[in-house]
């Protein structure tokens, strides 16, 4: 019961602190987290903007499989619906594209759940600049989510294709999977552990961290929320977090503008 009362905690308050997007999948602790999320919005689901994915599962010995055959996909969406305890999902995602299904299929199948009122919007995670154009000609995609942080820029390479598209951006590891800590020293030695072939960190988190009096943490949030502004799209960030105090500390972000001078300080640097 701990558990589910802090979920519930931390939901609340992030509804409170007007933080309504929030995230959830029927792959995260095998839908379990879909339950908590449902609890926790009981009787304040008006409240918040809920998005859920399906298409990703795991069998019994922990292997990834993937899904995105019309059948399974409706059958995944009303599973949902059940966990979360909702009438309609705000924003539903193919979770990973399957390699064995026409995307076109996929996203055909997602847009009858559409038309059926069980779905509001449709988004993708983890695909090419092709694949998001097919699936946006077969029905209008809404989001893409997407690794996105100073420690991971590969989906810049697929923004200005959403730029084009109308596509908003959903960063998700905005804080660099863990690379980027409260101590530089310590968080090269835990990239040097955890990832050998990691190019490096941009160091002057830390020196505008200490200048600006906030946490590195903070720094790298609001680095990626003004992603918005620098490429003309919106960005909405999905830190995770299971503590108040961290979601407090994620949400003060919002109010942290860093000036053109600081964000070019946390630009890569080229070797001539």
């Amino acid at each position: 019961m701990r558990l589910e009362e802090d979920s519930a905690e931390v939901v609340h308050r992030a509804l409170d602190l007007g933080v309504t997007f929030l995230d959830t999948a029927d792959l995260y602790g095998d839908g379990h987290n879909e339950e908590l999320v449902g609890r926790a919005l009981r009787h304040r689901r008006a409240e918040a903007f809920l998005c859920t994915k399906g298409g990703a599962l795991r069998d019994e010995a922990g292997t990834l499989g993937l899904r995105g055959d019309s059948g399974y996909l409706r059958g995944a969406c009303e599973a949902s619906l059940r966990r979360l305890g909702t009438d309609v999902i705000d924003l539903y995602y193919l979770h990973r594209r399957d390699p064995e299904v026409p995307i076109e299929e996929s996203v055909g199948a997602m847009a009858e759940l559409v038309a059926a009122g069980k779905v509001r919007h449709l988004g993708l995670s983890e695909v090419t600049a092709e694949e998001l154009r097919a699936a946006h000609a077969t029905y209008p995609i809404t989001a893409l989510q997407s690794e996105w942080s100073l420690t991971s820029r590969g989906v810049e390479a697929l923004v200005p294709v959403c730029a084009e598209l109308g596509v908003a951006v959903v960063p998700y590891c905005p804080h660099g999977r863990g690379l980027i800590g409260p101590d530089l020293e310590a968080s090269k030695a835990w990239a040097a552990e955890v990832a050998p072939g990691f190019a490096g960190l941009p160091e002057h988190i830390w020196e505008l961290a200490d200048r600006r009096g906030v946490t590195p943490h903070r720094i790298a949030l609001a680095w990626v929320q003004q992603r918005a502004e620098v490429w003309d799209l919106p960005v909405v960030p999905i830190p995770g977090t299971k503590a108040v105090r961290h979601l407090e500390e994620n949400a003060a972000a919002l109010g942290l503008d860093l000036t053109a001078e600081e964000l070019a300080l946390l630009e890569p640097t080229t070797t001539p």
